[in-house]
């Protein structure tokens, strides 16, 4: 028997409440072939909806030897709001805010933003990136990510916005209340302007501290600080 026990997400309805079942498509390949998973191994089938089977390999199908919550699911569901990065930023970002427990992402276009769109091959592998962050770090759920839109169309009442090169007396995010919304500029942070128009539109504004972080560094550590300060990390 394997000792590491597998976690897959499947899709919606797989189980159906079945305790014996084929092995679902989208994983087989991983399971069989990949991992050489054999007779009698283990492993974790998800659903996203907070809850998990525990299987074991039988004759070429899966056995439900058990049904339990999900224990890796924050309680505070906390969105990030992420500009565009260039390279592999973006994935970067994706993967570590997943694994701390980052529950949604809204990907936007700034003024800044080096990079303009977002391929549908491209925005397919974040979520694949995301859906295989959460498994590594056993969530219950995986994170959605949505297709870039405007700022302006992702920030209202509630929000908070990193703004790195605000006035000395910005409060840090760990001092605020945990908000449900954090978000975070480009590789050249917000301009003035829309920081403005962030403001109007009811957001608050926040820095990390005197120490200017990688873009692709500010959503975990902004999502552990939030998490932290709702009990729901470290």
């Amino acid at each position: 028997m394997s000792g590491t026990v597998h976690r897959f997400f499947v899709s919606p309805g797989t189980l159906a409440g079945r305790d014996r079942l084929p092995i679902p498509g989208e994983i087989a390949h991983q399971a069989t072939r990949v991992l050489r998973l054999r007779n009698g191994d283990e492993l974790v089938l998800l659903e996203g909806d907070g809850g998990e089977a525990l299987c074991r390999l039988d004759g070429g199908e899966l056995v439900v030897t058990e049904r339990r919550p999900s224990i890796g699911e924050p309680r505070h569901r906390l969105t990030v709001v992420q500009a565009l990065l260039k390279g592999d930023g973006l994935e970067a970002a994706v993967r570590a805010a997943t694994e701390v427990g980052v529950a949604a992402f809204r990907l936007v276009i700034t003024e800044r933003t080096i990079a303009r769109d977002l391929s549908p091959r491209k925005l397919e592998r974040l979520r694949a990136v995301a859906r295989e962050a959460a498994e590594q770090s056993e969530r219950g759920a995986v994170p959605a990510v949505a297709e870039p839109v405007p700022l302006t169309a992702a920030i209202g009442p509630g929000s908070v916005v990193l703004w790195e090169r605000g006035a000395p007396d910005l409060p840090r995010l760990g001092a605020i209340a945990p908000p449900r919304v954090v978000v975070i500029g480009p590789e050249g942070g917000f301009t003035e302007a829309e920081v403005a128009a962030a403001e109007r539109a009811g957001a608050t504004l926040a820095g990390l501290g005197p120490r200017i972080l990688r873009a692709e560094s500010v959503a975990p550590v902004a999502a552990a600080i939030v998490l932290s300060r709702a009990g729901d990390f470290a």
